[in-house]
Order: structure tokens, then sequence, then C-alpha cells
């Protein structure tokens, strides 16, 4: 009841006019606090209650995983700091104050390009110092184990309900399973859903950057093997090894790494990755919002946009809407230079 489960599965009808086959949307963005996060802190603040811990920290790029942890915090009535990049503060004001007052300590970090990746670095110091007494819930399938496997487990519960109802309303499986991809733990549960059945392709959506750059933060299209946060992934990252910087309109997708599941998944060839632009995304976002009255968040619109590129090859597809899009209207206005009136 807390969280919100089950989400429905929604056959979003104009849409699927629109694109050439039925699209329908696995609605974690009517979860509480607007995103699968919830799913992850509660299942990690048991875990930390069970060890005796009373302090979680963690990162956050969106700030969808920072609200997810201070709602768990408050619930389970443990002390919470969430470490994130002052770039992601000013772009995700909602979500940080959102943050506050939920009763967490926000730890603005300011080095590099303050955003997702110093965020992490600077969550696994404050761990390594104070692990004692804290729990540091890691929000996305990345870090040092056991971390990947726990997240993906704890967002498994997208995959197997998507998986029942899609058999409960049309009898069958979807065609394909469309989510997007950052750290990748919104993709790893709806993908553990539908893994074993090679009948059902699987779609990943990177952030591709804008066309106006070249940068992105898509790994596993432009990456090479390497190690960072304590896991060995596909990472974008220089000659020397070095990591590269990375761009994206979504904060959630703007990391330079993905989790280990997802590259496992590239290799034996199971899911294909692919990256999306930035002005492929608001297409996206705005065929949602304006044909079906759901506002997505931006990281889905990277999935959706990707659904839309391969619709005509598939008869029904599952897009895993992991987050509505109130966080990002500021964003948006000001990269549309939107005015009322």
């Amino acid at each position: 009841m807390f969280a919100g489960r089950p989400t429905g599965l929604y056959h979003a009808a104009n849409l699927s006019d629109e694109y050439g086959c039925d699209i329908y949307l696995k609605r974690g963005d009517l979860l509480h606090g607007g995103a699968h996060k919830i799913n992850n802190t509660v299942g990690q603040a048991l875990l930390a209650e069970r060890m005796g811990k009373d302090r979680l920290i963690a990162e956050t790029g969106a700030g969808q995983h920072g609200v997810a942890t201070a709602m768990a915090g408050a619930y389970f009535d443990m002390d919470v700091e969430i470490f994130m990049g002052r770039e992601d503060i000013q772009r995700q004001r909602m979500n940080a104050l959102r943050m506050e007052k939920l009763g967490a300590e926000l730890r603005p970090v300011e080095r590099g390009s303050a955003t997702l990746k110093e965020a992490t670095t600077a969550a696994l110091k404050e761990y390594i110092e104070t692990s004692g007494s804290t729990h540091y819930l890691i929000g996305s399938a990345v870090g040092p184990e056991p971390y990947p496997e726990m997240v993906r487990f704890f967002q498994s519960v997208i995959g197997s309900e998507a998986r029942r109802q899609f058999q409960s309303q049309e009898g069958n499986l979807p065609d394909a399973v469309f989510a997007c991809v950052g750290g990748g733990s919104n993709a790893a549960g709806i993908f553990s859903g539908f893994v074993d059945d090679s009948n059902v392709d699987l779609y990943g959506a990177e952030a591709g950057g804008s066309e106006d750059t070249d940068r992105s933060a898509a790994a596993l299209s432009n990456g090479e093997p390497g190690i960072f946060h304590g896991f060995k992934s596909y990472l974008l990252q220089d000659s020397n090894g070095n990591i590269s910087p990375t761009d994206s309109i979504s904060a959630g997708l703007d990391y330079p790494g993905v989790g280990p599941m997802h590259s496992r998944l590239k290799e034996l060839e199971r899911a294909e990755y692919h990256p999306v632009t930035d002005e492929e995304a608001l297409e996206a976002f705005d065929d949602l919002s304006r044909l079906e009255g759901i506002i997505p968040a931006l990281e889905p619109s990277h999935a959706l946009a990707l659904a839309k590129k391969h619709a005509g090859s598939h008869a029904t597809v599952i897009v895993n809407m992991c987050g509505r899009g109130d966080k990002d209207m500021e964003n948006i206005a000001e990269v549309e230079d939107f005015e009322l009136g």
C-alpha cells in the first residue's frame, strides 16, 4: 500500500494509432513519489533496519531516488543524507525541495561536472568512512557486489507484474519490451520478467545527447569495458582509461557507465541498446502528453522514442514508464524557451 503497487499496464490506444503498433505502458509513474525508485528504497531500508543501522545515505541524479530514499527514511524513522551534484540540483530543484521537506539533508557536490557521477563518488567515500552505522542505499544496478544484483531483485517486481498483466489481458507475451538505461535499474527490473522468453525482444534506450554536440551518456553503444565505482562494465572513457564527460537532457541518464547486467545482456546478444538523442526524447515526450494526457519523465521518454523507431517491426510492445514528468517541466520550458501567454 505504501508504495502503490501493483501499477497498471495501460493500453495507449491513441499513441498506438499514431505509431502503428499496440503500445502498452507499465505505469511506474503512478507509484508513490512518481517513479520506480520506491521499490528499491523500501527493500534496502528494511535490510538496513535488520542490520541495526539507523542512517541512510544515497546518491541521486534526477532526484527521484533521493526523494524515494527520503520517503523510506521518514517511514522507518532513519536519518537520511542525499548526495546530489550542484548541476542536477539546479535542473531538478523541485525534487531537491521535496527531499528536504521529507526530512533528508541534501549534500551538494561541487566537483567535476557536478552531476550523478560525482554524487556517487562522494556517497561511496562517505560510506567507507561511516559504514558501521550507515547503509549506502544505492539507487541503480551499479556499484560493488551485492548492489547490482540486490537492486535488480528489488526492481524485478516490475517485470513479474508486467508479464502477468500482459498475459491476463492478451493471452500471450509482447513482441518487445523497451526501457531507458542509465545505470539501468528500471530496465533490469522489467527485463527480468522476460529475459528467459527468447521470443520477446529487449531494447534499452541510452542517452544519446544533443544533436548539436559530440557528447552522450551511451556507455553500451559507445563505451569500452572498464572498472568504475566498484564494478566492471562498459564505460565511456578515453584511451588512457579516464572517464569521459557525458551529456544528456535527462539528469537520470547522465552517467558514464551502466550496470553489469546490461553489459552481459549486450554481450550475449539477448538485448539491444541504442542511443536516443535529446531531440528524439522531447518529441516522444510531446507525443505521449498530447495524445494520452500522460506527462512522462525525460528518462522513459527515451524508451518511448526508441519504441517509436521500432514500431514497424513489432505488433505489440511494452514501454516501461518508469517516472512522471513533473520534475522535468522547468527544464523542458527552458530548453524550448517556453513562455506563458
